[in-house]
C-alpha cells in the first residue's frame, strides 16, 4: 500500500501548493499550445498532480486509496514494485493523448485531475475481480455492472460536451486500465466473458 499511499501524499501536497498559487497550477495543467509549440511535455505528467477543487481532489484520492492498494498488492506480485506506477502513470499519459491532440492548437483548453488515471486502476481492478462488489453513493452493485454504468454515464456525457469535465481522459483511463490487465493476464478477459 506504500506506493499508493505516496501516489496520494504527492497528489494532495501538489494540489494543495496549487489551491493557493494560481501561477503554480497554471504552469502544471495541460495547456496544449504549451505542449506543442513551447515543448513542455511534462505537462502530459503535471496535470494529474493539481484539481480543480477539493472535492475533484477527495473523489479522486478516495477512489485511488480504495483501488490503489488491492491493484498494488496484485501487480506487485506480478510485475514488481514498478507495477502501479505503470498503470497509473500509463493511465494518466493515455487517457489525455486524444484530448490534447483534439485541442493542440485550441488556446482556451486546460484539462487536469488525476481522473484518467484513477479510472486506470478502478477498471483493472474491475476486470480482476468483475463480481466484487462497489458502493456507488451506498448502493451496492457488482464491480462489472458499475463499470458497465461508468462507460455508458462517460460516454453520453462527453457527447455532450457541456459540463467542463473531461469524460474522454474517464473512458480512455478505463480502456488503458482494461488493455493493461488484459495484456498482463489475458485469461482475466475469458473469465469475464464466461
Amino acid at each position: 500500500m506504500i506506493v499508493t499511499l505516496i501516489l496520494i501524499g504527492l497528489t494532495v501536497l501538489v494540489s494543495l501548493a496549487a489551491f493557493n498559487d494560481a501561477r503554480l497550477k497554471q504552469q502544471l495543467v495541460l495547456w496544449p499550445p504549451a505542449v506543442r509549440r513551447r515543448h513542455e511535455y511534462w505537462r502530459l505528467l503535471s496535470y494529474g498532480l493539481v484539481h480543480a477543487d477539493g472535492m475533484h481532489l477527495f473523489f479522486n484520492m478516495f477512489t485511488l486509496f480504495f483501488f490503489g492498494g488491492q491493484m498494488e498488492a496484485y501487480l506487485s506480485m506480478r510485475i514488481g514494485v514498478l507495477g502501479l506506477p505503470l498503470l497509473y502513470v500509463g493511465g494518466l499519459v493515455a487517457s489525455i493523448l486524444p484530448s490534447y491532440v483534439k485541442h493542440q492548437n485550441d488556446p482556451n483548453y486546460y484539462s487536469l485531475g488525476a481522473s484518467g488515471a484513477v479510472a486506470a486502476v478502478l477498471f483493472a481492478a474491475v476486470l480482476l475481480r468483475p463480481g466484487a462488489t462497489i458502493y456507488l453513493f451506498f448502493i451496492p452493485m457488482p464491480a462489472l455492472v458499475f463499470g458497465i454504468a461508468y462507460i455508458a454515464y462517460s460516454w453520453y456525457m462527453d457527447r455532450q460536451s457541456n459540463d467542463n469535465i473531461n469524460h474522454s481522459a474517464h473512458l480512455w483511463g478505463a480502456g488503458f486500465g482494461l488493455m493493461f490487465m488484459a495484456l498482463l493476464e489475458p485469461s482475466l478477459v475469458g473469465r469475464l466473458l464466461h
